[in-house]
């Protein structure tokens, strides 16, 4: 274990000195129930300052506490690793986090079987229900062999894992996390919040000592022990019931289920999987920007003032990703372009071409002002979307055909008007009647 924390002080040393497009913000703030946890959770804490975080640590009831002031952030990010704080030290209430999260800022929360009120409520505001304190995540057939008997020590596989590495990194082919804690539950309307971490389709969450008389609050893959959220301003949070998860205890334990003839791991995978989620939650990996977008005519450089209905483009853009404080080109298959006036008039997919992604299509022979429409929405990547506004008219006089096929019946009948009437003239002025006389 100590080599990796040497690792990834390594890591952060090199990308402090070696980057200076850097978008990760570093100050954060660590709120905690005791100083004793920098002792407790030593490992986690010193990854962090070795990634070039600069943590302000302090207790949770600290009566110097803020994190705005004067409508600005005071820090770039907020790890609250204090489950049982009743109340907030200084004026810091729960919408200072809301506002402090709407301003951008990152966060990362883990509470446990004793987790208070407040730390709920902040959930809550998220999409995210925490189950009532006292309770623990239990599961009867995957519990650690070091389990005290109540089967709360919980060895959770990396097949309930998002399949995401941008998120979680190399944790999904690494070995089981310990987890000990309460469960979770998001809401169903919240399409914002995303599942990192499930319980086995055995686990369930409820008080340890109690008869079950009523249905839990999470039963099965539908109990979350983490969970993550990304709101529309690309700001990031993650929720997790166990902050035994980060302490150094689970960083350096073995894992191995309780039943027979279960695989022992000489460690567990918790220091890579937490490490990793909190590179994610601190915007160190999948975020996404827009470089440069281009468009123009088939066969042309530059775009026209206006283009013309039916007229073949072509459309480039260039997207980077931020990973590990290196912008480096996006790859992807899945980017598709919108040509919209008020409905998509075309879709089609990008493909990638010298490290841009391009495509052409034919306009609509719908005049308008559209919008070439990028709309780029993937868990675990920041939310991206470019509009290029342009403008479609009309053929103008000269650029209709002069002949077209289909009216073809109208010309002949024309014509022929024409040369029945040149005929009925010429008889008419050209005919006489026959003189008679008299006697006739």
């Amino acid at each position: 274990m100590a080599a990796q924390i040497i690792v990834f002080m390594l890591i952060g040393l090199f990308l402090n000195l070696g980057n200076s497009d850097n978008v990760v913000g570093k100050r954060t703030l660590v709120l905690v129930e005791s100083m004793s946890i920098k002792e407790t959770h030593s490992m986690y804490i010193n990854s962090l300052t070795g990634l070039g975080y600069e943590l302000t640590i302090k207790t949770a009831d600290d009566p110097s506490l803020a994190l705005i002031q004067y409508g600005d952030a005071l820090f770039n990010n907020v790890i609250i690793f204090s489950p049982s704080v009743l109340e907030f030290g200084g004026d810091l209430k729960l919408q200072d986090f809301v506002d402090f999260i709407d301003q951008g800022g990152n966060m990362l929360v883990a509470s446990s079987s004793d987790g208070s009120e407040i730390l709920r409520d902040l959930a809550a505001e998220c999409g995210i229900e925490y189950d009532e304190e006292g309770t623990s995540v239990i599961d009867h057939l995957n519990s650690d062999v070091s389990d005290t008997g109540e089967h709360t020590l919980i060895v959770a596989d990396v097949a309930n894992m998002i399949d995401s590495p941008v998120v979680v990194g190399n944790s999904k082919t690494g070995a089981p996390i310990l987890y000990k804690g309460v469960g979770m539950a998001s809401y169903p309307e919240n399409t914002l919040v995303f599942e990192v971490l499930t319980g086995s389709p055995t686990s369930y969450t409820y008080f340890t000592d109690d008869k079950i008389t009523e249905y839990p609050v999470a039963v099965g893959k539908q109990t979350l022990l983490v969970a993550g959220l990304q709101a529309r301003n690309n700001a990031r949070v993650v929720f997790t019931g166990s902050l035994d998860m980060f302490s150094d205890q689970f960083f350096e334990a073995s894992v191995q289920k309780s039943h027979p003839g279960s695989q022992r791991y000489e460690q567990s995978g918790n220091a890579d999987f937490t490490i990793s989620l909190t590179r994610w939650v601190f915007l160190e990996h999948g975020v996404l920007r827009v470089t440069d977008v281009s468009h123009h005519k088939v066969g042309e450089l530059e775009p026209p003032q206006a283009y013309t209905i039916e007229d073949p483009v072509e459309y480039t853009i260039n997207i980077e990703e931020y990973d590990s404080g290196v912008w480096k080109p996006f790859q992807a298959s899945d980017i598709q372009l919108e040509f919209v006036r008020i409905d998509p008039f075309v879709r089609t997919t990008l493909h990638k071409k010298n490290g841009s992604f391009h495509t052409s299509f034919k306009l609509p022979d719908v005049y308008g002002v559209y919008q070439f429409k990028v709309n780029y929405k993937r868990i675990g990547y920041t939310y991206l979307n470019s509009m290029t506004q342009v403008s479609v008219r009309p053929y103008e006089h000269w650029q209709y055909e002069r002949y077209i096929v289909s009216a073809y019946p109208y010309y002949s009948s024309a014509f022929s008007m024409m040369l029945g009437m040149f005929l009925f003239t010429f008889v008419f002025l050209h005919h006489r009647d026959k003189k008679t006389t008299k006697s006739e």
